[in-house]
């Protein structure tokens, strides 16, 4: 599994190769960690394992450390020096975690493969958790660097993941199963570097290529609205933002149309390149990392990537809205009033609120002149996010119930998680009122719910009596352990819309009886529209 290239690209990468049977090696010339629930390690048969271990591990070594192993959460066991572990992850996690203790996955083994050379990992587990640990463990290896005194490229060192299923459907993974997961970890991989990649190397004018790179790949020509053309064609809300920046905002879409869709579904990403607050400028301490406001853009193009090479049967528009939140002679002030793509006029009484107004321009050209059935926004949004529902989950807003419960679910089976927040915009919308325009930008009062907020300014701009399906994700903590980007929202998008794919591995992970409508139509022409993903 190669990652992407463009400006981002790294000198020296891990290349993932994913497979149902690693083969046999002397674990001094591959080393290998073998990880999983413990209760699974304990399913495992001498016969499954020793020609991963042996001769430098026996079966009573083998034993020995299985019945050591006490996970709390995680623990490690060395087989044989470092180059032979066995790793447990927890048993049982709360109602709101993935079954897969992803996240533990991803944290153990980036603590366990410090050394480079090539590697295998064997997971083991069930069926129902091969897509999220996929992602995990994808997770540990990002593509990004600029340190020196690496290996030259071409060198690439190769980490082999393995898959021992148990439990039930604990056949091999079919070659179709694998082609999934390199989708998957492609996409994660893309987004992920992209996000680490500094803005001197990831302005809007390289995002553009990566986007065409990918369109490229895929037989599509990206429709691309920028610079001036912006103002003219009426897009307020990104020309705004951007119109200070050395290289010029842009909408970006790619878009996949199949023959025998049945309705039309837009994801649109935020894709703030970087951000130093505007005019409102942020201090010192915050501005650091704000290369990562592209993270929603990111996971759009990843996850897009991977949807059409899965096979996505319905209309997909992919929207890229960049920007750099520049400060210069011609940032926007606070005062100034715009009027968005959606016709409504916004008072800017915080230019550090940018990306609400890239996203309100996004999604009204979804509703507008995509005609868009379902429209998901992604966005690093809010530093509120991770106030209201943590690190690890991220914010979520819709207005449809089932589609609310659907996320959730996705997120369990993809481990991006995500977390309901209060929709309720007859209490929360009245604080964006304004004297001199429609609303304003930024809320009255911070303590009001204040994510929640900032995702109905956005939906403010399609309508709240708008019949489709919108949901709103705020991925501004997730987006990153670290110093280091996660690729969040690409597996979460795979999960949430599998049963649109091709694939049966998407499809068994989507999340199963529910009804992916929209609630506004009841004529048989609506219903037969909707059928593909109920």
């Amino acid at each position: 599994m190669k990652g992407g290239g463009g400006a981002g690209a790294a000198r020296v990468i891990e290349q993932l190769v994913f497979t149902g049977s690693a083969g046999d090696a002397d674990p001094q010339a591959r080393p290998v960690l073998l990880v999983g629930q413990l209760p699974n390690l304990q399913k495992l048969t001498w016969s499954q394992v020793k020609g991963k271990l042996e001769p430098r591990v026996s079966q009573e070594v083998w034993q020995a450390a299985l019945n050591a192993l006490n996970p709390n959460p995680i623990d490690t066991c060395s087989l044989w020096l470092d180059y032979a572990v066995v790793a447990a992850l927890p048993s049982k996690v709360s109602r709101h975690n993935s079954p897969s203790s992803a996240h533990f996955l991803t944290r153990l083994i980036c603590n366990c493969s410090s050394r480079r050379i090539n590697r295998c990992i064997v997971l083991v587990c069930e069926y129902t958790e091969v897509f999220a640990s996929a992602c995990a463990l994808t997770r540990a290896f990002p593509l990004f660097t600029r340190c020196t005194g690496l290996p030259e490229h071409g060198e690439k060192l190769t980490v082999t993941a393995e898959f021992i299923l148990v439990g039930e459907n604990a056949n091999p993974l079919t070659e179709s199963t694998l082609e999934c997961l390199i989708s998957a970890a492609e996409g994660i991989q893309i987004a992920a570097r992209i996000v680490d990649t500094p803005c001197n190397e990831m302005n809007t004018d390289d995002f553009l290529v990566e986007i065409e790179q990918v369109g490229s790949e895929l037989g599509i020509i990206p429709t691309i609205i920028r610079g001036e053309e912006l103002n003219h064609r009426g897009f307020g809300g990104i020309y705004g933002v951007g119109k200070a920046a050395v290289n010029p905002p842009a909408l970006a879409i790619l878009s996949h149309k199949p023959e025998d869709a049945t309705q039309t579904i837009a994801w649109v990403g935020k894709g703030i390149v970087y951000d130093t607050g505007g005019l409102s400028i942020k201090s010192k301490t915050y501005m650091p990392g704000m290369k990562r406001d592209c993270g929603g853009a990111a996971a759009v193009l990843g996850a897009f990537r991977a949807a059409v090479k899965q096979g996505f049967k319905e209309n997909l528009h992919a929207l890229f809205c960049l920007a750099e939140n520049a400060v210069g002679a011609n940032a926007t002030r606070p005062d100034d009033i715009h009027r968005l793509y959606s016709g409504k006029t916004v008072e800017v009484n915080n230019t550090d609120a940018e990306g609400r107004l890239v996203l309100a321009d996004g999604v009204s050209y979804a509703c507008k002149d995509l005609k868009a059935d379902i429209i998901l926004d992604i966005a690093t949004l809010t530093g509120a996010q991770g106030v209201a529902t943590g690190k690890y989950h991220a914010g979520l807003l819709t207005n449809s119930e089932e589609w609310e419960h659907a996320c959730v679910k996705a997120g369990q089976n993809s481990g991006d998680l995500v977390q309901p927040m209060v929709y309720c915009p007859e209490l929360h919308f009245s604080e964006f009122t304004s004297a001199v325009a429609d609303m304003k930008n930024f809320v009255a009062d911070r303590a009001n719910a204040m994510s929640s907020c900032a995702g109905l300014f956005i939906e403010a701009h399609i309508g709240f009596d708008w019949p489709g399906v919108w949901v709103h994700i705020d991925m501004a903590s997730p987006a990153h352990t670290g110093a280091r980007a996660t690729g969040y929202g690409v597996a979460l998008l795979l999960a949430l819309f599998g049963r649109a794919t091709d694939d049966a591995l998407l499809n068994f992970i989507s999340p199963a009886g529910v009804n992916f409508t929209t609630e506004g139509g009841d004529s048989m022409e609506n219903c037969c529209k909707k059928r593909r993903l109920v």
